[in-house]
């Protein structure tokens, strides 16, 4: 995590809001994905134009099609690694290769469960490779992370600020498991116009007391709360969250990321 400057403290708002835009197609491979959000924004009622306290979040599946970031199945020819662990665990194969080949570490391979480090720093199950809800191929694709998140964030902020002549933070997001509890969370894993922490270490919380090791993820909560409207099965991939609190600024998702140096689990 790299470190935050403490700086005027942010305001903490009794109440935000979350829409989830209307009227996103099913995404294919070399779509303009920046022109479907902005086309997006119009058709949602109160949406366009976005305010200055809005937050764009866009999930990382519609990216990853929109980008051709994907695989398909038939053309991956598994090693034999990948093939005992899928046979003993009862996983395909081909998609247990793919999580290999993206792979920049393998943390964890036990129990049918495959936790890497992808090329982008992230720790994850699967390295990001999704089978779910990738459209009519369903079941002979998988998608992969986006290679460059930040700057897939980027250009949907640059197609939006064009449009409406707000620069609207945007964050691309994904579902992650947590290491000591049950269940999934949707996370920042891009980020463009916003700083992705809130570093509090310093300042002095409710009773006075200064706190020392307090810092915010603030993209992550943002990215948790649109996903309350995404839902796994309503296709609703984008989401404004509005009235949040949060730092304008060129922050990277590299910002979160946990040097080795302080990884306890490495």
């Amino acid at each position: 995590m790299a470190d935050v400057p403490n700086l005027t403290p942010l305001p903490e708002p009794g109440r935000i809001e979350v829409v989830a835009l209307e009227g996103i197609p099913e995404i294919r491979p070399g779509d303009d994905l920046p022109q479907i959000i902005v086309s997006a924004l119009r058709a949602t009622p109160d949406a366009f134009p976005p305010r200055d306290d809005d937050v764009l979040v866009v999930t990382q599946k519609i990216v990853s099609k929109a980008e051709g970031a994907s695989v398909e199945l038939d053309t991956v020819e598994p090693r034999p690694e990948a093939i005992e662990f899928a046979e003993r665990w009862d996983r395909d194969a081909r998609q247990v290769e793919v999580v290999l080949r993206e792979a920049r570490r393998v943390v964890r391979m036990a129990n049918g469960v495959l936790i890497t480090e992808t090329a982008h720093g992230f720790v994850c199950a699967n390295g990001g490779v999704d089978a779910s809800n990738v459209g009519p191929d369903s079941g002979s694709i998988v998608t992969l992370l986006p290679e460059d998140p930040d700057a897939s964030a980027g250009r949907v902020r640059a197609a939006v600020a064009e449009a409406s002549g707000i620069d609207v933070p945007v964050i691309v997001s994904d579902s992650f498991g947590r290491p000591w509890r049950c269940g999934i969370v949707d996370v920042a894993i891009g980020v463009s116009g916003l700083e992705p922490l809130q570093d509090l270490r310093g300042e002095p919380d409710h009773d006075g007391r200064v706190m020392r090791s307090t810092v915010r993820a603030i993209a992550d909560e943002l990215a948790s709360a649109a996903e309350l409207t995404f839902g796994k099965r309503a296709g609703r991939p984008v989401a404004l969250v509005r009235g949040a609190a949060f730092r304008r600024g060129e922050g990277s998702i590299r910002d979160v990321l946990m040097p080795a140096e302080f990884d306890l689990f490495r």
